[in-house]
């Protein structure tokens, strides 16, 4: 039974909101003094869940993996006050967008197709 399409789809619209907010503080906060840059982390979280439910033979579709926030304390003074590269904020930006994108483009997809269906469908 494959995971339903409308579940993932908004899993990942979710993580590119936060996401999103996350680049927007770094980018914001690049000239604060002491600021540490954030960001998301999912992937590792996902698959960590993934896995223990594929071990214990748990339904995989019960497990929610939470995104979570994390704080960058590496102690490179790239702008010169912190550790914040606008650069490859900029860049996680633009990737962010894409996916957000794709993301947002499938759903009213699969919207769309579930309105024809109900219409009774072509």
């Amino acid at each position: 039974m494959p995971f339903p399409t409308n579940k993932v789809l908004e899993n990942v619209l979710n993580y590119t909101a936060l996401k999103q907010k996350i680049i927007a503080q770094n980018i914001a906060n690049s000239e604060t003094i002491g600021y540490q840059r954030r960001e998301v982390k999912f992937q590792d979280v996902f698959n960590n869940e993934l896995n223990k439910s594929l071990q214990t033979e748990n339904n995989i579709y019960k497990t929610k993996p939470e995104m979570k926030i994390v704080i960058d304390k590496s102690n490179n003074n790239i702008s010169g006050f912190n550790n914040v590269d606008v650069n490859k904020e900029m860049a996680d930006l633009a990737e962010n967008t894409i996916l957000f994108k794709f993301a947002a483009k499938k759903m009213n997809a699969y919207f769309k197709s579930l309105q024809n269906v109900i219409k009774g469908g072509k």
